[in-house]
Formats: structure tokens, sequence, C-alpha cells
């Protein structure tokens, strides 16, 4: 009988001195925006040897893609530089799931952190070609899943933390062009390895809910894309100029890191 009426106190006094141990479930979200690409590329292998920084060349030995390239997706098959453009990348809402536990010992609180989601952002790069027509990789995050150290400092119900770790995410790749003569073909591997990290501030209000803003940085390889062209001859792309082959030309993203930056709200029932 005296332990069953000391026990209440004793889970009261742990839950008002140590306000962030234990198990939570929660949500997030918030926008993300990508940060600035210029100088995006699509770079080209000529002759399939795996190796990429060819150039494509018209049947006069001219570059085909002189008019150039632009970071967004084309609104025409114009280049900037003959009256075209792009349109910027596209930022966008995300919504995340988590579940953490977390250990507070004084004012220092140390835990981990699972997290899946999804996020709306959008990133392209173009080429332009001279005949004219343009070409548009897309990429997208189809999910992302994350596990996560967390560290901070507690002053009473607030805690200030920092946090780092892998993600898993499933990038959706996508091409389009104007060029109607040629076949395009994607390939390569969706599921990417990646890290996270960021910061941010939670509060607790009452016994069991917190509330808080957080950053975060995400970053993903993303360089096994390819889109091999092929095709009627005699195009740029199978005409074997440049020691190219009738076999085609593989197109790969010049920018191999996809990155974003997140800034969201976070809730939480902490038991």
């Amino acid at each position: 009988m005296a332990f069953m009426a000391s026990a209440p106190a004793a889970a009261q006094e742990t839950t008002e001195d140590q306000p962030f141990s234990g198990l939570y479930v929660g949500a997030a979200g918030g926008y993300d925006v990508q940060g600035n690409d210029r100088g995006s590329q699509i770079q080209f292998d000529r002759n399939l040897d795996g190796r990429f920084g060819d150039q494509v060349l018209t049947g006069t030995g001219a570059n085909a893609f002189g008019p150039g390239f632009c970071n967004g997706a084309a609104r025409s098959q114009l280049s900037p530089a003959n009256g075209g453009g792009c349109y910027k990348d596209k930022d966008g809402w995300a919504y995340y799931g988590r579940v953490g536990l977390d250990a507070q010992r004084g004012n220092i609180v140390v835990g981990v952190v699972g997290e899946f989601g999804k996020t709306e952002i959008t990133d392209a790069v173009t080429g332009f070609s001279s005949t004219p027509a343009s070409y548009v990789m897309y990429r997208n995050v189809d999910w992302e899943a994350s596990v996560r150290g967390r560290a901070g400092y507690a002053v009473d119900t607030t805690l200030f933390y920092g946090t780092f770790g892998a993600g898993y995410a499933k990038i959706d790749r996508r091409f389009a062009s104007t060029n109607t003569t040629n076949t395009f073909t994607g390939s390569g591997d969706r599921n990417q390895f990646g890290i996270l990290g960021g910061g941010g501030i939670e509060q607790k209000i009452g016994r069991n809910f917190s509330i808080g803003m957080e950053y975060m940085f995400h970053q993903y390889q993303d360089n096994d894309y390819r889109v091999r062209v092929t095709g009627a001859a005699g195009t740029p792309f199978t005409n074997g100029t440049n020691g190219g082959t009738t076999s085609g030309t593989d197109f790969r993203r010049g920018d191999d890191n996809f990155r974003w930056h997140s800034l969201r709200a976070t809730a939480a029932f902490r038991f």
C-alpha cells in the first residue's frame, strides 16, 4: 500500500524535474526551400564510355548546345539568350510524422528521433540545342525517412537542441524534350541515402504536450540518373562525331547533390 501510494508522487516528480524525458509521438510541417543551383548544366557522354564531359556536335562540327543551359524548367524551346527562359525551381510545403525517445539529466537532454514524410519541392535543369529544342531533367522527393540523434539544453520547460543523422529518400526523376526526332530512355536507382542536420526550440505546454520551431538541412547524392538518347542516324546524338558511335548519347545532371532547407513547426505528445 505504501509503494502504491508513493508511485504517483514519484512519477509526478520525474515529470516536473525532467520534463523532456520519455517517449513521444508528433508531427512536423512547414515550407521547404531549395538553394541556388546557378551554373547547373546537363553533361554528355558522347561515346558511351561512362565518362562525361563530351561536347555534342552537329554535322558541321558546331556545338549543338551552344545556346546554353539554365537552372529550372524551360518555358519554351528557346534559350534565355534567344528570347526564351526557364521557370524557377519549385519550393513547397512539407509534412512529416515522428516518434522519439529522450532522456534528461539535469539540464542536458539526449535522445533519438525517427521521421517519415514528404516534401513538394521540384528541382530542374534545362539544356537548349541549336535546332532549336529544349531538354529538361526534373527531380522531386516521393518520400523521405530519417533517424537522427538529438542533444540539447533545457531551461525549465524550454529545450534548445541540435539534431543530425542519416536519411533515406525515394527520388523521382523524369525527362521532357521538345525534340520529337530522337528517343529518350531514363535509368537509375531512385532510392538514395543522405544526411540531415539542424536544430530548434521546443516548449512544453502542460505535462504532456509541446510545440516548437525547427530548421533542417537535407542533402542526398543523386548522381546515377541517366537518360540515353537514341533514334534516327544523322542527328547530333547519333552521328558518330567527337569519337562517338551511332549507339546514342547519355545525359546526366552536372549537379549531383540534391539539397534543400526546411523551416517547420513541430508538435508532440510525450507519454
